[in-house]
């Protein structure tokens, strides 16, 4: 999935670091840090505590995900897998961000294997239809949020 926001390569990274953000421009509905791990040192604000190696657990409705953040490239990347949550082995998404005159690219994509056979098929169309709705938010929240900035 990619898409396109006019906001800068350094907003979008924030928001997609920030995992508390993360119920303010997705279909998510809470978010709670299970582990911290600092990102850099000196590092401070939202997602200061996101790490590779953190634990993020977002829960919507009777829905509960653990996943953990294991690739942090500032302002280009953000990867994690699924813990739990999905009946799904070996869940990857990667989140790239390309800078461009005009904003940023975000490009959202994900690899998994169905646990239950017969199911990849709808966890495709599934998680396929939330990644665009969830990279559209952050592209359009992103957006928002420049135009607001003092």
């Amino acid at each position: 999935m990619t898409v396109r926001s006019g906001a800068q390569v350094g907003a979008v990274y924030e928001l997609l670091r920030a995992g508390v953000t993360w119920p303010t421009w997705s279909g998510l509905g809470s978010f709670e840090l299970e582990r911290a791990v600092p990102v850099a040192t000196g590092d401070s604000g939202a997602g200061a505590d996101e790490g590779v190696g953190a634990i993020r657990v977002f829960r919507t409705g009777p829905m509960t995900s653990r996943e953990q953040i294991v690739d942090l490239v500032p302002d280009r990347r953000l990867s994690y897998i699924l813990l739990s949550g999905l009946p799904l082995r070996d869940y990857r998404a990667d989140v790239d961000l390309t800078p461009t005159p005009e904003g940023t690219i975000i490009r959202w994509r994900s690899t998994f294997h169905a646990k239950l056979p017969g199911t990849g098929w709808f966890y495709r169309w599934f998680l396929g239809r939330f990644i665009r709705q969830t990279a559209e938010g952050l592209a359009a929240y992103a957006e928002r949020d420049a135009t607001t900035a003092p």
